[in-house]
């Protein structure tokens, strides 16, 4: 659900080229294309840059300040971690070229990235029922499926130590892995929504009696591993994006969102899933093979899914409230499409 945008095109248009004077002298920008709504993790500005003749398309991605969704914005280290991914890997995410770190002159800090052209499947409303994945041919759902899954299982397989990633561990919750997760969604789920929140609380309780072991080194998640969250050109995969979430710990973790949010985008609308996406089984199998290993305790990890997607539409949800969108005994944040499922997996793995 977004957030309604007060910017001024004009304004905005004005500051981001002063501000970019300062890195290309002699640069202008002709035009800002600001959102008629804003995401509450982020907001995302489109622009172009003029300068000796060439014209070059750029976004930048502003941190939250109107409304927070995750209660420890880590917005310093997603550029950090996108630079690493752009300059010493293959992961395709677009190429981050400055970072402000002051709330100057947008208000908050922002990283400006090149802009890459191509479609992204859309949540609102999820691509199963509606949009432009419903338009093209079977063999291109497969495609970008399958190549979905073969930049996470990339993801998997770096280096996190050689690459220096141990900023994205937060120990402050626990254990590297699942046992930090469970801590820090245990205070999220506290600090999302005052209100009653039973399916969710019960799915912790059960998640905390039932954790596994991780017997691998942690490797980095993507934390937000989607089809939703790849730019696509005719099914190929041309940036991978949204790396807010990121952080360090089993790979099935991944891979059960992967498999969840796809889940969630057909089941929770009542229609079938496409012709041309492969089944969760034969993803599954075909994971194994790029990983090298069968994964581990898939279904506590699609319980931590939903759990974790249930705490995001409290938080959604109390957000709605505070707008004046719903009344505040409104039971959405605790009785919606998230809850619902999550509810439904628990009772598959009673």
């Amino acid at each position: 659900m977004p957030v309604p945008a007060q910017r001024d095109p004009e304004t905005t248009r004005r500051l981001l080229e002063q501000w970019l004077a300062r890195r290309l002298p002699g640069a202008r920008v002709p035009r800002v294309q600001t959102p008629q709504t804003s995401g509450f993790s982020s907001e995302t500005l489109m622009f172009e840059v003029e300068r000796d003749g060439r014209l070059e398309a750029l976004v930048a991605r502003v941190a939250p300040s109107a409304y927070q969704i995750f209660p420890e914005p880590r917005f310093g280290d997603e550029h950090r971690l996108m630079r690493v991914l752009d300059e010493r890997t293959d992961i395709p995410v677009p190429a981050v070229r400055w970072y402000e770190p002051s709330d100057e002159p947008l208000g908050a800090p922002f990283f400006v990235m090149a802009r890459v052209d191509g479609r992204v499947p859309p949540d609102m409303p999820p691509y199963h029922s509606a949009g432009w994945v419903t338009e093209v041919p079977p063999g291109e759902r497969a495609a970008m499926w399958w190549s979905a899954l073969d930049i996470l299982a990339r993801v998997h397989r770096l280096d996190v130590d050689a690459l220096g990633l141990g900023f994205l561990d937060r120990p402050r919750w626990g254990p590297t892995g699942l046992r930090q997760r469970l801590g820090y969604y245990a205070h999220y789920l506290d600090w999302a929504y005052p209100g009653p929140q039973d399916i969710a609380r019960r799915a912790l309780d059960w998640l905390t009696a039932n954790a596994p072991d991780e017997p691998d080194p942690p490797v980095l998640l993507w934390g937000d591993a989607r089809i939703g969250n790849v730019i696509f050109q005719d099914g190929v995969p041309r940036a991978v994006l949204d790396w807010e979430c990121a952080v360090l710990g089993a790979p099935e973790e991944d891979l059960a969102w992967f498999l969840y949010l796809d889940r969630h985008h057909a089941e929770c609308v009542e229609v079938p899933r496409l012709a041309g996406f492969p089944s969760h089984e034969r993803t599954v199998r075909r994971y194994a093979g790029l990983i090298g290993r069968p994964p581990r305790h898939l279904r506590y990890y699609e319980v931590l899914s939903g759990f974790k997607f249930a705490v995001i539409m409290a938080r959604i949800g109390q957000a709605m409230i505070d707008f004046g969108w719903i009344p505040p005994d409104d039971p959405f944040p605790r009785d919606n499409t998230a809850t619902r499922l999550l509810g439904r997996i628990l009772e598959e793995n009673a």
